[in-house]
């Protein structure tokens, strides 16, 4: 095994070192969410925690890492009898993205299960991680169904593995780890909730301090081994201390005063449900307990609250996380009865406290090997638990160009979906087959079978029943006999938006309603797990201000920053349009694209505008994308360019108004659709 950096030798990012060793101490805390930039030593941060974690004894020969001083009564490798059992490290266990259903749960051997009534069971990454460290790296890049699976193991425990009848259950208790670049996407607010806590990294823009982060990495690349020696008192002493807090946290008292508070922040703060409430318990009971005390202070509730309820404030992927630390400040003082007299004549418990080396009781740097004398705030850096501010519009710089407007409040737009049935990354937008879903049919299984049609199995093995001898009243199944499930679900798509900022879109009020449509069709297309790519066109040339993300709140930004003004080149938007989907089918040719063109339908500027602009619409009819037209003209007089525009296109148009999805107008015209089409 390959020598791990050492947790004690990371430079800096204390919030991060403190959310994974109160989870260290108290796994009930409920993991931690790690978000930041690339190259900033998330992982290897998360990696070395598996050294600090004292080992565990585990009865010998299970698969399933049962305590051997209460075994599990319903192991699959059970029963077990009470004994000493053996002492082995605590595991890491890491999930690829790209991991399968059965790859994290585990799976069932449906032939044998089928053909000699034995119940093979084969752990998956659940049951290795139990009583261990689960790592998931790029959660946010997960399927969904993968995500639901893994929270809900975190939160009962234990995991539950059903096909076809046949059920099997074991323990899966864990100390679940996530990183994620927000740059590729969000999570959705639920599964975002269902983290104990979150820390934003961001690199050190510190001088010394860089330079100190790559002197202790050369140092480890050259000598590994020799440089964790280096840190082996350090990372003992770590050890102990957890080991130490572990002990200390049943004793740990929890007082009505603290109570009340962690109630007064939570409903100051409007976090929904009551996961927050008890998230911040736990966590404020293990900060005590980290900190060598038996009674929980507001300054425990404070930390806890700067972890725990950031990432539980988003209600949607526009929301800036964060927390405003002086309405919490006067939230904790407000309720701060009689438990703040008793806390200030407590003594100052000193760098290894709460409060102590701005990392609650994180060793100082300091203290350590290599070290600089200080760890100065790195200058100039975000301060993960204050607001985020929105850039600010930029001011116009050309001829005819306007400054940027508001966005209107967002709405809830109708369905827009691509025709067909697709194959691509599972989503909630268009037809597609799918690994879940609805059952459709059956057919022969093309490598491991996972999702048996037992109706169509039978089907096929009862003609050969004569034949093959059969005897009793048994059925005589053979591997030729066995059929997949074909199932249909649902894809997200590929929504390029193809947005017209020239003057003849550029009135303030009708610009603003055009951003509020798009802002709709973006968080549409966060909720229906979309990529989305922002195309614009103004003046003399279209540009791609925006390349395709799975990032929507990035897409907004650009759309909340974008001036209008000048000529109306149609033709070339259309153009980058096309090549920006030339180069996608390209990276991912199973994702379906969805063109959305909003725009009045003029153009202008070049010779013969509006033919150019037609060839460029029939170049993405020939190859069949799929396009809407939102129509923004306005006025009582209408040339109707847009609905033209969507013919050339081989799409549909729909207005501002009929793309609400309660909109009555649009209701008549789906209404009138279908009678034509039953017609």
């Amino acid at each position: 095994m390959s020598t791990r950096y050492p947790f004690t030798a990371v430079v800096g990012m204390d919030d991060l070192r403190l959310a994974l060793l109160l989870n260290a101490v108290s796994p009930a805390v409920g993991g931690v969410l790690v978000r930041g930039e690339k190259g900033t030593a998330k992982s290897t941060a998360v990696r070395a925690l598996a050294d600090l974690l004292p080992e565990v004894a585990v009865v010998a020969g299970c698969r399933f890492s049962c305590d051997p001083a209460a075994p599990d009564a319903q192991c699959p490798d059970g029963p077990h009898e009470s004994g000493p059992g053996t002492a082995r490290a605590a595991r890491m266990v890491e999930l690829p993205v790209g991991a399968s259903e059965d790859r994290l749960v585990g799976a069932l051997d449906i032939e044998r299960a089928l053909g000699e009534g034995v119940k093979a069971f084969e752990p998956g990454l659940l049951a290795d991680a139990h009583r261990g460290i689960l790592y998931v790296d790029e959660v946010n890049l997960l399927h969904d169904h993968l995500i639901d699976l893994l929270l809900d193991a975190a939160a009962m425990g234990s995991s539950y593995v059903e096909r076809e009848g046949v059920s099997v259950r074991h323990a899966a208790r864990f100390l679940l780890v996530g990183t994620m670049n927000p740059e590729e996407g969000e999570l959705r607010p639920q599964l975002l909730d269902r983290f104990g806590l979150t820390v934003e990294v961001a690199a050190s823009r510190e001088p010394e301090q860089r330079v100190e982060v790559v002197r202790r990495r050369l140092a480890y690349d050259d000598d590994p081994a020799g440089f964790a020696a280096r840190w082996a008192d350090d990372e003992g002493a770590l050890r102990q201390r957890i080991v130490a807090a572990r002990e200390l946290l049943p004793s740990v008292v929890l007082g009505d005063a603290v109570l009340l508070q962690i109630a007064a922040t939570c409903a100051a703060f409007e976090v929904d449900g009551m996961r927050a409430d008890i998230v911040m318990a736990r966590t404020a009971t293990a900060l005590a307990a980290w900190a060598g005390r038996t009674e929980v202070t507001s300054d425990d509730v404070r930390q806890a609250a700067l972890l725990a309820l950031p990432h539980r404030r988003r209600r949607n992927p526009f929301d800036a996380p964060g927390l405003d630390e002086d309405r919490l400040d006067e939230t904790l003082e407000q309720f701060r009865g009689d438990e703040g007299a008793e806390g200030d004549d407590d003594p100052d418990p000193g760098p290894e406290g709460p409060g102590g080396g701005g990392g609650g009781g994180v060793p100082p740097q300091g203290d350590s090997p290599e070290s600089p004398a200080d760890s100065p705030e790195p200058a100039g850096s975000p301060d993960p638990s204050g607001p985020v501010e929105p850039p600010a519009a930029p001011a116009p710089s050309g001829p005819g160009e306007r400054a940027a407007v508001k966005a209107a409040e967002p709405f809830r737009t109708k369905m827009l979906s691509v025709p067909g049935l697709g194959e691509g990354a599972a989503g909630r937008r268009s037809r597609a087959r799918t690994d879940h879903g609805r059952t459709t049919g059956s057919r022969r299984p093309q490598g491991a079978l996972t999702k048996l049609h037992l109706t169509a199995t039978v089907q096929a093995a009862a003609p050969h029943q004569r034949a093959r001898g059969r005897s009793g009243r048994g059925l005589v199944v053979r591997r030729d006999d066995l059929r997949q499930a074909t199932r249909e679900g649902r894809e997200g798509n590929l929504v390029l938006f193809v947005v017209d900022a020239s003057g003849s879109m550029a009135a303030r009020q009708r610009m603003s309603a055009v951003k509020g449509a798009v802002l709709s069709l973006l968080l549409d297309a966060y909720q229906r797990r979309d990529k989305v790519g922002l195309v614009t066109f103004r003046g003399a040339d279209a540009e791609l201000a925006l390349p395709p993300t799975s990032s929507v709140d990035a897409a907004a930004a650009r759309l909340e920053t974008l001036p209008t003004g000048g000529r109306t080149p149609l033709a070339a938007g259309l153009l980058k349009a096309h090549d920006v989907l030339r180069v996608e089918r390209l990276r991912d040719p199973s994702r379906r694209p969805l063109l959305v063109v909003v725009t009045d339908g003029r153009a202008t500027g070049g010779p013969e505008p509006v033919a150019l602009a037609g060839r460029a619409a029939r170049l993405h009819a020939a190859e069949g994308t799929a396009s809407v037209v939102v129509d923004c003209e306005s006025g009582m007089v209408r040339l109707g360019l847009a609905g033209e525009l969507a013919r050339e296109l081989g799409g549909s148009a729909v207005t501002l108004d009929e793309l609400r999805a309660d909109s009555i107008a649009g209701l008549v015209k789906d209404v009138q659709g279908t009678s034509r089409r039953a017609a």
